[in-house]
């Protein structure tokens, strides 16, 4: 990272003044501006190639379904791998990809299926390099200037789609899509370079990678297990649903609704955009202001406003206003709930969150578009928005039900004060399954206050990857309890424990304290073996033996 973590009492500067993020932000900038370029060119082309609603709308469709389809893959993927790489690799698909659809664009053998199956294939690209690309942020920047990093990402997407529809626009009608395309293949050049040439410095990682298979199973795990992550994945799917047609109707709109052409669209797009970047540019005093909750549900209600007024409009004036509202809600909420997971994760699982966050919101916004396609085309193009805002309003008021919570206070670092502990029986990391047992002596009058915390200890073990988690009382000596729990191996283990973080030490201090025992609780760690004979010739082994490694400490 360019920057040292900042003390609490200063203020966290500009991410523009760290230099790696602003070389990247610069480059990504010009990256945007082909890709909106690239979108115009693809949703204008397929109103040439089909006269279809349906097959119009599945244009931002088939980008946004790979995000869903892939996210979590993806975000294994940047979780266990250089981040850096991923991304250099998944620019350079996106761009053989653009130089490939651009050539078959120009020799005339597009058809409605072909042009969406390019588009697939970049929507592809675009879902496995998203998590890298927004865990990236917090190897770049330090935790204090992450929301406004996070923001800043959002403008730059939306400064780009300002400018560049409208520019697309232009293209697309002296030049056609196919030049849209190939200005797309070109701008991922910058981009690849400044990644090139980027040198992150990220913790060394001491253990092996885990199986994709393995993390995937772990990232689904802490989510189900983290309840801020949990209530900001079922808003943001709200969300998406009726986020959806604001876009993917788009082209419509300016094809029956404002009888433009090309250019017209491009005018919209870039509302759109500008309004966009508005709403990044108050995000920060927003966040300083309001609660969460209140933003979320007021960027829901404007781009429910905005998408309403678009359906009522025949005026190009009026449905670009239309549009900026919908872009400035569009992008406070996104934003807010990209924050709010990344704020709520720590650095080991952060891209396999922000996958299913960009999964949930993503397939929202794809099931979105094909509904509303659905209601466009056979109730018309006014009806597909008007039931589109009806949705919005539904997952502004759905806040009154599940409001989000504050997030961003808890210290997520890891908490470094566990180490491996030595055993009598030689174990290796594929050793397992291993179980675990805590002994604690809890008076009478401590049961309720231990109940209590001990639920909230629960509820870390799974998080961090534990399973069959237990709470015994000793009928025999009633103040005696027992906490137990198992790993699939002795490597689980030891990853397990180095998830522990920061915020985790005021459960761990309230069990401690509820302690009366002797001496500190008692750990034993055993290796689970199955009964059965052995072979005469020969003794059992370590891994056979399955005694108990008892250690009277809390460094469980």
């Amino acid at each position: 990272m360019d920057s040292a973590t900042q003390a609490p009492t200063e203020k966290p500067p500009s991410p523009f003044s760290i230099p790696s993020f602003r070389a990247i932000w610069i480059a990504s900038l010009g990256s945007n501006f082909g890709g909106l370029i690239q979108s115009v060119g693809a949703a204008w082309m397929m109103t040439s190639l089909s006269a279809s609603p349906l097959l119009i709308a599945l244009v931002p469709a088939a980008t946004t379904l790979p995000i869903m389809l892939l996210s979590l893959w993806a975000g294994a993927v940047a979780d266990n791998l250089d981040r850096r790489k991923v991304m250099i690799a998944c620019q350079a698909a996106m761009l053989l990809t653009s130089a490939v659809l651009a050539v078959t664009a120009w020799g005339g053998g597009m058809t409605p299926w072909l042009l969406l199956g390019f588009t697939f294939l970049l929507g592809c690209a675009t879902a496995i390099n998203g998590p890298a690309w927004q865990a990236s942020v917090g190897d770049m920047v330090p935790r204090a200037v992450l929301p406004s990093a996070v923001a800043m990402n959002s403008m730059g997407f939306n400064l780009a789609r300002s400018v560049g529809p409208a520019l697309g626009g232009i293209i697309v009608a002296t030049a056609g899509a196919a030049a849209a395309f190939l200005t797309n293949a070109l701008s991922y050049v910058a981009l690849l370079v400044v990644l090139a040439r980027w040198r992150p410095e990220v913790p060394p990682k001491l253990l092996p990678r885990e199986r994709l298979g393995v993390a995937m199973v772990a990232g689904v795990g802490y989510v189900a297990a983290s309840p801020k992550i949990k209530l900001v994945l079922l808003r943001a799917g709200a969300f998406g649903i009726g986020a959806a047609a604001v876009s993917a109707l788009m082209p419509l709109v300016a094809r029956d609704l404002l009888g433009g052409g090309a250019l017209t669209f491009g005018i919209i797009s870039g509302g759109f955009g500008v309004g966009a970047v508005l709403g990044a540019l108050s995000t920060r005093r927003l966040r300083a202001r309001f609660p969460i909750e209140t933003i979320v549900r007021s960027a829901a209600l404007a781009l429910a406003l905005g998408t309403a007024i678009t359906g009522a409009s025949g005026w190009l004036a009026l449905s670009i206003l239309g549009y900026m509202l919908a872009g400035a809600g569009w992008v406070i909420a996104l934003s807010t709930f990209n924050v709010s997971v990344q704020m709520s994760a720590p650095r080991w699982v952060v891209a396999r969150a922000v996958a299913l966050y960009q999964m949930i919101a993503f397939g929202g916004m794809a099931g979105g578009a094909w509904l509303f396609g659905w209601v466009a085309e056979h109730q018309g193009v006014v009806m597909g928005l008007y039931a589109a805002a009806g949705m919005q309003c539904v997952a502004a008021l759905l806040g009154f039900w599940r409001p989000l919570p504050q997030i961003g206070d808890d210290n997520l670092d890891p908490r470094g004060d566990w180490h491996e502990p030595d055993t009598m029986i030689p174990v290796e990391p594929r050793s397992g399954p291993i179980v675990i047992t805590i002994e604690y002596r809890i008076p009478p009058g401590s049961v309720v206050p231990f109940l209590t915390a001990m639920s909230e200890r629960r509820r870390i073990r799974r998080r961090d990857g534990a399973h069959g988690w237990q709470l015994l009382r000793d009928l025999g000596e009633p103040d005696l309890w027992v906490e137990r729990y198992h790993v699939s191996t002795w490597l689980d283990y030891v990853r397990h424990n180095q998830r522990r973080t920061v915020a985790d030490i005021a459960n761990s201090e309230a069990i401690a304290a509820l302690h009366a025992g002797p001496q500190e609780p008692v750990v034993h760690r055993r290796l689970e073996r199955q009964t059965g004979s052995l072979p005469i010739s020969r003794a059992p082994d370590a891994r056979e033996m399955g005694d108990a490694m008892t250690d009277p400490t809390r460094s469980n």
